[in-house]
């Protein structure tokens, strides 16, 4: 049982011997002594004061007492106004800690939900950028978490591998790639496709431009464009199974398919499967067609079909279009079907941007209208947007902030900033190298996850890379620091019942002990800003521990060796908490 269950229980038993009220643990509020009161753990007395019918501080002095004498684990209490403060006996902490820091498994979880979890979600027609690796950076950290939480988590990819935007970079290379590759060009397959996208919005405009000059209206001349009508045409053409339009296809996305390999193994992210778009809209199809002929859909004049979503507080949405062509929730019911045939889920997460907010409670009001049985697991993870400090990003004018661009500038950052302080001077070419990735890796993927993925976040490359603050370079230093503690001294067998914890010792072990607790509340919430919320505050207290406490210097040998297991123990954790954000921890620095 651990120390909230324990002081959960005796509440329960205080108010029952005092009121003679039965109250179950769930109605006892138990938060963390804040800094400026002595204590470990309080209680919040307010509400209790309904069954002792006397203020908060009478009752809650009245149940500290009680505490104090059925619980061995409480040494004294306090009563700040409505909150009992309560004093943890030393040897709770040092009977978990030596129960607890041998153990290899520690703060994993047990749960049993069946998971898919999507993420990154690219297009064939452009390279990955900064909001991609927000994506796939939170896609998969939360399933490292769900999994370490004690789930069965399969991470899955879709790409949006067809429609209009992927004609118009087809079109554009055939129009104006004489033949190039990426081969020829010595140039990483998404990037060279991407440059034919950015090639036809600029052709386009040229075309659009002329017409206005030539005397039609602007919006008429986006219309009337004839590079628009060749890229809808080859829409068509490939709808229609045109040999040599799928051919051009299946090259130019399998061009993009390398492209994005190499920048998933850039950033540590990897996938169970691969769903395409262009193997399950037709299944789409069919399952609005089969709610058409159960009544849950309807058709219009048009032969457009539809869902009422009005009894649900959203609108009427559209399902299939007029000329039978399917839209976005067209083949996300397709997928979404195929995907439960394959894993039979309890739940299926969606990492998408908060913009597809709607998109995702259409696509589960839909699905449930028709009865499915996995439409009540579907769960959209929204998050926030991410940019640099000079604004938004545009895929069609060739102004996104390129992933693969990003990486590299992050690696030379630090490279520059770790050179700046002398710490790579007896590294060899190769370590040097491993480290300034680790480095700018772990500077990246902290300063995104270390934000709720509901707030946008303003990413700044420099100010993630700094050795001070709630940055990964600091908590990777704390790591470093206690490796090297480490290759100096073993740790030898402790006498735990001589030992006397010290203010910083207390405060690191009851920072381990959170280490589960915060596992289960980040699984449950979706929400890995609470993995790197704790491991700052981890090695925060580690660096005080360190500064404050002799370590190796200690001329008593049972304290070294603790000192020694305890740093130990907390080298483990933040390196736990690193792997499940998908951040490697350097062994030197």
């Amino acid at each position: 049982m651990n120390l909230e269950q324990l002081i959960s229980e005796g509440v329960v038993g205080a108010v029952k011997s005092l009121y003679d009220v039965d109250l179950t643990t769930d109605k006892i509020a138990l938060n963390e002594t804040i800094k400026d009161y002595k204590g470990d753990l309080t209680v919040v007395v307010f509400p209790l004061t309904r069954h002792s019918k006397l203020g908060p501080e009478p009752t809650g002095q009245a149940i500290g007492e009680v505490l104090k004498k059925a619980l061995a684990i409480v040494n004294d209490f306090n009563v700040v106004k409505g909150f009992l403060n309560l004093e943890i006996n030393d040897s709770f902490y040092l009977d978990f800690f030596k129960k607890s820091c041998m153990d290899s498994n520690y703060g994993e979880g047990k749960g049993g939900r069946k998971i898919v979890l999507e993420y990154c979600g690219p297009n064939t027609n452009k390279p990955l950028h900064l909001g991609h690796i927000r994506n796939m950076l939170l896609g998969n950290s939360t399933a490292n978490v769900l999994e370490f939480a004690g789930h069965k988590v399969h991470k899955v990819n879709i790409y949006n591998d067809r429609g209009i935007a992927i004609c118009k970079s087809m079109l554009a290379w055939q129009k104006f790639g004489n033949g190039d590759t990426p081969e020829s060009t010595n140039t990483k397959g998404d990037h060279f496709v991407g440059q034919f996208y950015v090639e036809f919005d600029k052709h386009l405009k040229k075309e659009v431009a002329e017409l206005v000059e030539g005397g039609m209206a602007k919006d008429q001349a986006e219309k009337e464009a004839s590079l628009l009508h060749e890229s809808q045409a080859m829409l068509v053409k490939w709808e229609q199974g045109d040999k040599e339009v799928l051919a051009l296809w299946e090259r130019m996305n399998g061009w993009c398919y390398d492209g994005f390999e190499k920048t998933f193994e850039a950033l540590g992210v990897d996938f169970e499967k691969h769903y395409k778009e262009s193997e399950y809209y037709l299944r789409g199809k069919e399952l609005v067609e089969e709610g058409l002929k159960k009544d849950y859909f309807y058709k219009k004049d048009d032969g457009s079909v539809w869902v009422d979503l009005e009894d649900k507080g959203l609108d009427q949405k559209l399902l299939l279009r007029g000329d039978g062509t399917s839209v976005y929730i067209t083949q996300d019911m397709g997928i979404a079907e195929a995907r439960y045939e394959d894993y039979n889920f309890d739940e299926s997460i969606y990492v998408v941007a908060s913009e597809q907010d709607y998109h995702f409670k259409v696509l589960q009001l839909v699905l449930e209208k028709m009865g499915k049985p996995y439409a009540e697991g579907i769960y959209h993870l929204s998050y926030g947007l991410v940019n640099l400090p000079d604004g938004r990003m545009k895929s069609r004018e060739g102004t996104v902030v390129d992933a693969d661009d990003l990486i590299e500038e992050m690696i030379a950052t630090a490279e520059a900033h770790t050179k700046e302080l002398g710490k790579v001077d007896d590294f060899s070419s190769e370590e040097a190298q491993s480290l300034y990735n680790d480095l700018a890796l772990g500077a990246l993927k902290y300063f995104i996850l270390k934000v709720n993925p509901k707030r946008s976040v303003i990413f700044n490359p420099e100010e993630s890379i700094d050795f001070q603050g709630n940055t990964g370079p600091f908590i990777q230093f704390n790591y470093v620091r206690i490796q090297s503690l480490l290759r100096k001294q073993s740790v030898g067998d402790i006498a735990f019942n001589t030992i006397d914890l010290n203010a910083e010792e207390k405060e690191l072990i009851k920072e381990l002990y959170k280490y589960p607790a915060i596992i289960q509340l980040a699984a449950k919430n979706y929400d890995v800003s609470e993995i790197s919320s704790y491991a700052f505050s981890l090695a925060k207290n580690y660096s005080k521990f360190y500064a404050n406490t002799g370590i190796l210097g200690d001329t008593e040998e049972n304290t070294k060796y603790f000192r020694l297991q305890l740093s130990k123990w907390t080298g483990e954790v933040l390196q736990s908490a690193f792997k499940l954000l998908g951040i490697q921890m350097p062994e030197r620095m």
